[in-house]
């Protein structure tokens, strides 16, 4: 994914993403609508409340869907219904057979006239808290749609899973995806135990010259926290624009990017002037982490909190 781009986009809308018909028209057309790969409850009609606070009411268990986010389409494929989804972003590349389903959005926009040709049964949309353009152009057309906001900790993450299994009918699908993730996390934090002196990280997400980072009230954070790692700008808030001479003041024990759009991120961070005098880069503890995992709000949490610190305490793994 564009970094840059998800990063601009995000950045935009709240403060900054990173930020993740059918070219799956094979899956679903013709396909049998009884035919139930996910066991869903049978039910007359029901309501579920958005992000918005609006309440969203289903004749029945939506069949097909279209995702506007990438996390919120890896949501689906872990509650089991990723076949269902005819509609995805340019940047939904997980699992692989998110792939191969048809593009609809750039994240950020959406051809909200191909939408309404799929006419699929509800719209999962995204928000970092205000409006977004062209819903109520859906809605008109007499689409469900079912907006999440931007997840800024793991309880939302929580939460987004169980809106999402309640529109699916698949609370108890939803109930145990939470609970994996919980377990995971758990197994990780037993590994590292007490550590006297966690590791000092900065951890960036675009690189120079605009260089950005993030701080508490993220759910990024909250990875760090588990992963028992200090973010050496955890003190100021949300997505944090900072100078090298402000990184070269922190003097961290470990930098960690997640920049994936320029050739080697690692050795561009090594070369930079006067970088050579942090115990990083002197102890060559400069590491790339998958950013599609270390940047999105969904069901791989857990995942990004193991990937972490097995990056940062790998003793402790072994």
């Amino acid at each position: 994914m564009n970094k840059r781009i998800w990063l601009n986009g995000l950045l935009a809308l709240l403060v900054v993403l990173m930020l993740g018909a059918c070219g799956s028209d094979k899956k679903n057309e013709g396909a049998d609508p009884g035919k139930k790969e996910t066991p869903q409850e049978e039910v007359t009609s029901y309501t579920v409340t958005d992000d918005r606070g609006k309440d969203i009411t289903f004749e029945k268990a939506p069949k097909t869907i279209v995702s506007l986010q990438p996390s919120n389409t890896e949501i689906l494929f872990a509650l089991g219904v990723g076949d269902q989804i005819i509609g995805a972003t340019d940047y939904d590349t997980y699992p692989e057979e998110a792939l191969d389903i048809e593009r609809v959005s750039d994240s950020v926009k959406f051809n909200g006239e191909r939408i309404i040709e799929m006419k699929p049964d509800v719209v999962i949309a995204y928000t970092t808290g205000g409006e977004v353009e062209g819903l109520n152009t859906l809605e008109e057309a007499g689409i469900p749609v079912f907006v999440i906001q931007s997840a800024s900790s793991f309880d939302d993450v929580y939460g987004d899973i169980a809106q999402i299994a309640d529109v699916l009918k698949l609370q108890e699908k939803g109930d145990s995806v939470i609970e994996d993730i919980k377990t995971t996390i758990s197994s990780v934090t037993d590994k590292l135990g007490d550590l006297d002196n966690p590791k000092q990280m900065y951890f960036e997400i675009s690189p120079a010259p605009d260089i950005y980072t993030t701080g508490k009230g993220t759910f990024q954070q909250e990875i760090f926290n588990h992963a028992n790692v200090t973010n050496v700008f955890g003190e100021q808030e949300g997505w944090i624009k900072v100078s090298e001479e402000d990184i070269l003041t922190k003097q961290p024990d470990v930098i960690v990017t997640t920049v994936s759009y320029i050739p080697d991120p690692v050795s561009e961070i090594k070369s930079r002037e006067g970088w050579d005098t942090l115990q990083a880069v002197k102890e060559d503890r400069v590491i790339q982490l998958d950013s599609d995992i270390m940047s999105r709000p969904g069901p791989r949490i857990g995942e990004a909190v193991e990937l972490l610190a097995k990056a940062i305490y790998p003793e402790k793994f072994e």
